[in-house]
């Protein structure tokens, strides 16, 4: 059974919380090389820890640096993230930037790649989004709450 949509999902303060619990994840992060911070923990995360990386890319009107923290999988020498915002109705604010200024860089651990990103064809989409919900069953109930399709992004070595 999904759980009910939550009303605070839409509420104007969440993007502010994210914004400064994610400053905070990415702070431990990058002191402890991902020790601390590189494992999701929360929600279908708690049983069954996801694994984090950093996403640092461009602002697409700003064009300042920002680095959000992702739950990730690999497939081959690809990586794949989700745009779920916790289903939220609007697309992340990093995946909007990520279809201007796709060329962005990723730190795993302690290790920094240069990646290309691209969004996941509707074939790709549907061969990874069930591996996707294996790894963390949230995204599926983030799926239902929203109208919009959550974009599955491939992160490509460059």
């Amino acid at each position: 059974m999904v759980p009910e949509r939550p009303k605070q999902l839409d509420s104007p303060l969440l993007p502010v919380i994210f914004r400064y619990a994610t400053r905070a994840q990415v702070w431990v992060y990058r002191r402890t090389g991902g020790r601390i911070g590189g494992k999701w923990r929360i929600g279908a995360g708690f049983r069954k820890p996801v694994p984090t990386l950093l996403l640092e890319h461009r602002g697409r009107r700003s064009g300042k640096t920002f680095v959000v923290p992702l739950l990730y999988m690999r497939d081959g020498d690809d990586v794949i993230v989700v745009a779920s915002q916790g289903g939220r109705r609007e697309n992340p604010q990093w995946y909007r930037n990520l279809v201007v200024d796709p060329d962005v860089h990723i730190e795993i651990g302690g290790q920094r790649l240069p990646v290309r990103a691209r969004t996941a064809t509707p074939e790709e989409r549907a061969r990874l989004w069930p591996r996707l919900v294996e790894l963390y069953a949230d995204f599926d109930t983030y799926q239902s709450w929203t109208d919009r399709e959550i974009p599955v992004v491939i992160l490509q070595p460059r």
